[in-house]
C-alpha cells in the first residue's frame, strides 16, 4: 500500500481527468505514469473502476457514440478501442449489440462524399470502396452501400 498523500494525489489527477471526459483504464494509467510510480497507479485506478467512477464499458459506450457521429465504421472503431486498451469481450458487447444501423451509415457517408448517384464506372466505383473501407466498414456494408450485390 503506498503512502495515502501518495494516493490522493493520484486520484485528484485521476479524477481531474475524469471529470474532463471518460478514459479507459489503461488510458487512464497512461496518463497518469507521467507523473507518479507505476505499482501506486495500478492500485488508484483499480480503486476507481471498483467505485464505478472510472468504466471501461461507459468509456466503450460514449467512443462509438463519438466515432459514429464522425461517420466511422465498426472495423475501424474496434480497432481504435483495442488501441486504447479496451478488452475484445467488452469491445464485442458493444459493437455486437449496438442499435447502429451500420448498413445505413456506410451508405449516409457514401452519399455525403459522392452524392446519391451510383458510381457509373469500376474506376469510381473502386474510390468509393476504398472511402469505405477506410472509414471502417465491413465488406457486405461497402457491397450495400454501393448497390452491387
Amino acid at each position: 500500500m503506498a503512502d495515502k498523500t501518495i494516493m490522493s494525489d493520484i486520484r485528484l489527477a485521476a479524477m481531474n481527468l475524469l471529470a474532463m471526459r471518460e478514459h479507459s483504464a489503461f488510458e487512464l494509467r497512461r496518463k497518469l505514469a507521467r507523473r507518479f510510480d507505476d505499482a501506486d497507479i495500478v492500485e488508484a485506478v483499480a480503486v476507481l473502476s471498483a467505485e464505478n467512477l472510472q468504466s471501461d464499458e461507459r468509456y466503450t459506450e460514449a467512443f462509438i457514440n463519438m466515432r459514429k457521429r464522425q461517420g466511422k465504421g465498426p472495423v475501424r472503431i474496434a480497432l481504435e478501442l483495442k488501441e486504447k486498451g479496451v478488452s475484445e469481450a467488452i469491445i464485442g458487447i458493444y459493437l455486437g449489440t449496438s442499435d447502429h444501423d451500420w448498413f445505413d451509415l456506410a451508405l449516409a457517408e457514401r452519399q455525403k462524399r459522392f452524392g446519391v448517384a451510383e458510381p457509373q464506372n469500376v474506376k469510381e466505383k473502386a474510390r468509393q470502396m476504398r472511402f469505405l473501407q477506410y472509414r471502417g466498414f465491413t465488406q457486405p456494408q461497402i457491397l450495400a452501400a454501393l448497390k452491387t450485390e
